[in-house]
């Protein structure tokens, strides 16, 4: 039996989810007022175990939008977690070099240097694996490799969470450059220390046009989805195992509140962009950029078999660089009974 639940912890990476809008709309918080639910952020915590809950899901009765992973190392590491939806919103994912290193194509990586991210004390490098991801999917439409080319790191220090919310003003939270300042391997590229490194969102196009980078490729716009398959896509919606055991209509109404606000985007396209915006910490130029003029449109949170695919596939390709500590099993770690009761419910109401 659904318990009523006391507190919800709510977090989402600084990039389009229906989360985040059911957030800035506040229908998260409706969709529970009825059970007098408190609604917490967490990162917007003081306590930065609270905040590094956005990466490693030990909080319980929390939910959480965004990059898939940290949510499958969650996993790998023994969370009891389980994947209520998944949404697809495609964005560019660069490799950029500069215009006089020669490199005007994937094939022309070979043998040069490649600038990525090592942030070792954090629990889970995201950044280091969506841009080793972004590079192995290029090189392979070549039939190049990663040992192909020469991988330079960035060490970074702290974690992500490390930054308190009062000190990132302007900033998107959980994103590289909170705690590291400037992008290391951006810098790298710039001086000439390395010939190319990857980027991907609506920072990364602003960035491109202002340093006036060379885009080699975007595998985010490739018509393979596993090409295009990386951090972003697809993002997974997770909640931990206490809140479906306890208080299942509480993962409903969650759900209920991100597809409702995605509904709300797709006959909303002006306003869509502008909350993106805010969420991308970006301006609303650089997210039809980055995500499209169609953006509003691609916020949609279900359990397709395409996004099942790739999360799949994403997950083996974390496990053979050794970020996971072992393998995911997704279509064991899916719960779709929330969906079932939403779709049962619409179904009743038609």
């Amino acid at each position: 039996m659904s318990q009523p639940l006391d507190t919800l912890w709510y977090t989402r990476c600084p990039v389009p989810t229906g989360l985040g809008i059911a957030v800035q709309k506040g229908w998260l918080e409706q969709s529970l007022s009825h059970q007098g639910t408190l609604i917490n952020s967490l990162r917007d915590s003081a306590d930065q175990a609270v905040r590094e809950s956005h990466f490693d899901h030990s909080l319980q009765n929390s939910v959480r939008h965004g990059g898939s992973i940290p949510a499958v190392w969650a996993r790998a590491s023994g969370r009891q977690t389980r994947v209520i939806g998944l949404s697809w919103a495609d964005e560019v994912q660069l490799i950029l070099t500069r215009p006089d290193t020669g490199i005007r194509e994937v094939k022309d990586l070979k043998g040069r240097r490649f600038g990525v991210p090592d942030w070792a004390q954090a629990q889970i490098d995201f950044t280091r694996a969506q841009a080793i991801r972004g590079l192995e999917n290029a090189l392979k439409l070549e039939g190049l490799e990663v040992k192909d080319v020469e991988l330079v790191n960035y060490h970074h220090g702290g974690t992500f969470s490390d930054t308190a919310p009062a000190e990132t003003a302007g900033v998107s939270a959980f994103s590289p450059r909170r705690a590291g300042g400037q992008n290391g391997e951006l810098t790298g590229l710039l001086r000439g220390e390395v010939d190319a490194i990857f980027l991907k969102g609506a920072h990364a196009v602003q960035l491109a046009h202002q340093f006036g980078l060379h885009t080699v490729i975007d595998t985010g716009s490739h018509p393979d989805p596993l090409i295009r398959s990386n951090n972003g896509t697809p993002r997974t919606l997770t909640v931990d195992q206490h809140l479906l055991d306890h208080h299942f209509d509480a993962a409903v109404a969650i759900l209920a509140a991100v597809q409702q606000a995605e509904q709300w985007a797709w006959a909303h396209p002006e306003d869509t962009r502008r909350y993106l915006a805010r969420e991308a910490n970006s301006s609303e130029y650089w997210v039809i950029q980055a995500y499209g003029e169609d953006a509003h449109q691609r916020l949609r949170t279900q359990l397709e078999p395409r996004s099942i695919e790739a999360l799949q596939d994403f997950t083996h390709f974390l496990h053979r660089w050794g970020f996971t500590p072992g393998p995911v099993a997704v279509n064991d770690w899916i719960d779709p009974r929330p969906l079932e009761a939403l779709q049962s419910a619409a179904a009743r109401a038609s």
